[in-house]
């Protein structure tokens, strides 16, 4: 299959950036958004004034063409360069993770499975730690906060890591598992940039293509590339802002949720969440919210987390 990206460039310098839809074929709104205001750059009805952007409509034309999240295997975990590609997303990484190392903003559209409003993930605190070393806090959050969507959730790749640390303390594949964690936005903060996830909505939300598309021109405003006002930040006392902070695995295939949970339902302390295989209640350690409830997960592997508000961000 063809790898397609389609690139403008202004006539002065500035910013590179890239968007990308479909790094899980099913996820359609970030293609429908890019191929909209594509449209608008031909038409010159949009011009890119300085700077540039690359568009990458469909990230991964397999699982796309088959309407299914992955092609072979899921693409937005374990993104690194392979010198011995094994799968089709082996080979395409081969391809993306450089195209992405050519840039300095990476826009990466989604959606998810279950109702619930748009959200965006956020990177790391300035770091230089072991992990995720980082040192772009202030032009992501700033950059995040004027995509169109109060909802913020940070945490991810440090808490995913202290759960694969806890499975595995001791294994020679501790760093193999870890880099299971690495996707877009952490393969491209590891080459110096910046990015941001949005998740636009309910797959087949109507709106999430318009979430999407405003996300867009207000990232080629905030940026400079295109003559128009910068767009305003959503206020504080409007946001969300979650921290992920911890992972609970399934430990037997017979672990199973007290009820049907959904990502950014609120649970009390002590509000039990599942029982074990051996009827032992599972209850929330603080108050919070879950996410990414995975009601298929497989024995000794991550079940659910959970996160605290962050008035913070």
């Amino acid at each position: 299959m063809h790898f397609i990206s389609h690139q403008y460039s202004g006539e002065h310098a500035g910013t590179n950036l890239i968007i990308t839809g479909a790094v899980h074929g099913n996820e359609t709104c970030g293609t429908k958004a890019i191929q909209r205001v594509m449209q608008e750059l031909n038409a010159d009805a949009l011009l890119i004034r300085q700077g540039s952007v690359t568009f990458v409509p469909v990230t991964n034309p397999l699982a796309y063409a088959k309407g299914e999240r992955a092609g072979e295997r899921n693409l937005n975990r374990n993104l690194l360069p392979n010198s011995n590609p094994q799968d089709f997303e082996d080979r395409l990484a081969n391809w993306l993770c450089p195209l992405l190392a050519r840039h300095e903003v990476l826009l990466d559209l989604h959606s998810f499975n279950a109702a619930s409003e748009p959200f965006v993930m956020v990177g790391p605190r300035n770091n230089d730690g072991p992990l995720e070393p980082f040192q772009h806090e202030e032009q992501e959050r700033a950059l995040a906060r004027r995509l169109g969507v109060r909802r913020f959730v940070d945490g991810w790749l440090r808490t995913y890591g202290a759960g694969v640390q806890r499975r595995m303390s001791g294994s020679s594949e501790l760093q193999t598992v870890l880099r299971y964690g690495m996707g877009t936005t952490e393969y491209m903060r590891s080459t110096g940039g910046y990015a941001l996830t949005l998740e636009c909505g309910q797959h087949n939300d109507p709106q999430a293509p318009e979430v999407a598309y405003r996300a867009i021109l207000n990232t080629l405003a905030f940026l400079g590339l295109i003559d128009a006002p910068s767009p305003a930040p959503i206020a504080s006392e409007n946001m969300e802002a979650l921290s992920m902070v911890t992972v609970y695995d399934k430990q037997h295939a017979d672990d199973t949720f007290s009820r049907n949970w959904s990502s950014f339902d609120p649970v009390k302390q002590g509000e039990e969440i599942g029982r074990r295989a051996d009827g032992t209640p599972v209850l929330a350690e603080y108050e919070g919210r879950i996410l990414f409830p995975d009601n298929v997960a497989s024995a000794n592997s991550e079940w659910y987390y959970l996160a605290r508000v962050n008035p913070a961000f």
